[in-house]
């Protein structure tokens, strides 16, 4: 496939023909569960997308509804006015950046990183980028697998006001919100703190649905209760940890697909270090790293979060 010439970003509307004038060039580093979903929606946007990650089933997945196989992240990056990368972690993020992607960029493209990472790292990388001349964002998401399949993720956007007025067009066509929270690093600070909540209602709600059960008060009941009253959290209406009341959670599939147990113990992990570092004091999110903690080490990893019931019910 022959690559168009460069994007430049307009603040005005893409045209009702889709006129190849609008759409980007962009390259998507790390199409799994979760960057596989958001890929697939900027195709659908009509953007000529070139994809590549390690998984090759990740990327028969793209390439399968319109995106173009990389042979490796250069030549992905080559030629792109967009770099989006979706990696596992800061180490990751680092190595592809400072080892290939940095060099590899056009002066005049945006760098988008939606992993969940550490905010030292994501502040140093768009520290880094901004003395190369080059505009980054850091930009993890919130709404699983299934909002990245939709297009209705949240993103929370941290950067220059340039680099994220920049950016934007790109992530509207992947989410429901995109979201300014600052200066390079406060994406990722707003998505750990996000989670940090998600985390420890979730347990307090699996508690609570525990606690019900064993007093003999039956699901649905409890649920007509509190999902009206004061109780009343997303982890309850959008994610209830008990199959039945919710019928899109997990819960009732057997806790599989959602967000991962070992990813929330990441982004817990990630939020008691940052707290450690900024002498925060976050007992509630301490002991929620503490469960899922354990919940991992029983062989509890792969399923949702939600899955932490199973672990409070012994």
């Amino acid at each position: 496939m022959t690559r168009r010439k460069a994007w430049r970003p307009s603040s005005k509307s893409a045209p009702a023909n889709g006129q190849a004038s609008n759409m980007a060039i962009i390259a998507f580093i790390g199409v799994g569960n979760m960057g596989g979903g958001m890929a697939l929606n900027l195709v659908k946007a009509g953007h000529e997308v070139w994809a590549f990650d390690l998984s090759a089933d990740a990327l028969a997945r793209v390439t399968a509804g319109g995106a173009t196989a990389a042979g490796s992240a250069v030549d992905a990056a080559t030629g792109a006015d967009v770099i989006v990368t979706m990696l596992p972690a800061g180490r990751h993020v680092r190595a592809a950046y400072e080892g290939e992607l940095f060099a590899a960029a056009q002066p005049h493209a945006v760098l988008i990183d939606c992993s969940t990472i550490d905010v030292a790292t994501a502040k140093a990388l768009g520290e880094a980028a901004a003395a190369r001349g080059l505009a980054m964002v850091d930009a993890p998401v919130s709404g699983g697998t299934a909002a990245a399949d939709a297009g209705t993720l949240t993103f929370m956007v941290g950067g220059p006001d340039a680099a994220f007025e920049q950016a934007r067009p790109v992530l509207e066509k992947m989410g429901k919100a995109v979201i300014h929270a600052g200066g390079p690093g406060m994406g990722q600070a707003a998505k750990i703190c996000n989670n940090m909540i998600l985390g420890a209602t979730m347990v307090a709600t699996a508690e609570a649905f525990v606690l019900a059960e064993k007093l003999g008060l039956d699901a649905q009941t409890f649920f007509d209760i509190s999902s009206k009253a004061s109780g009343q959290s997303w982890s309850m209406t959008s994610y209830c940890p008990v199959p039945g009341p919710v019928p899109t959670s997990p819960a009732n599939r057997d806790y599989a697909g959602g967000f991962a147990a070992a990813l929330m113990l990441k982004d817990l992990k990630l939020a008691c270090e940052a707290a450690q570092g900024a002498g925060a004091s976050v007992p509630m999110g301490a002991a929620a790293e503490a469960l899922y903690q354990l919940l991992v080490n029983n062989g509890g990893g792969g399923q949702d979060f939600s899955a932490i019931v199973k672990l409070l019910r012994g």
